[in-house]
């Protein structure tokens, strides 16, 4: 657990690791997590200047992700959160395309796309409460439904 003390090593001016609450998403998490103790080996990944949660794996919570811009900066927060427990089987994911960002991602292999948003949020270590709030509101999001083929040549 990081203390507002806390002295933490800097791999670079832009990346550096904070202590979990001073992250921008902690209260969102804190709110929905279906076990809030995971906070306490939390850590705020802060990219210049906007520090963003990464909460490890535990309990119901099987695996994690952050998404970056570039490429250096998802390099550099592997090597911050390999320093810290909560984080295993860390690994990078580059993307090939300039519109979709890099990952970091931790623990268990995410679910299959196709999986409906219950599942992703189980996955995520969300309780049923905020999962059900979820789904009332975004009912079923297009990645997740399974939908018939649209043609552009049909008639």
């Amino acid at each position: 657990m990081l203390t507002a003390a806390a002295t933490l090593p800097r791999h670079s001016a832009a990346v550096s690791l904070r202590p979990a609450a001073e992250a921008y998403d902690y209260a969102h998490f804190r709110s929905r997590l279906a076990e809030p103790a995971l906070l306490t080996d939390a850590v705020a990944v802060r990219v210049f200047r906007a520090p963003l949660l990464a909460v490890p794996v535990g309990g119901p919570r099987r695996g994690g992700y952050m998404s970056f811009d570039l490429l250096t900066h998802a390099t550099e927060t592997h090597v911050l959160l390999a320093e810290h427990p909560g984080f295993p089987r860390l690994r990078v994911r580059s993307s090939p395309y300039r519109d979709t960002c890099h990952t970091v991602e931790w623990g268990d292999a995410a679910p299959d796309w196709r999986e409906d948003d219950a599942v992703f949020g189980r996955f995520y270590g969300y309780s049923e409460a905020a999962i059900a709030a979820f789904t009332r509101r975004h009912h079923q999001t297009p990645s997740s439904a399974v939908r018939e083929p649209c043609f552009p040549t049909a008639p």
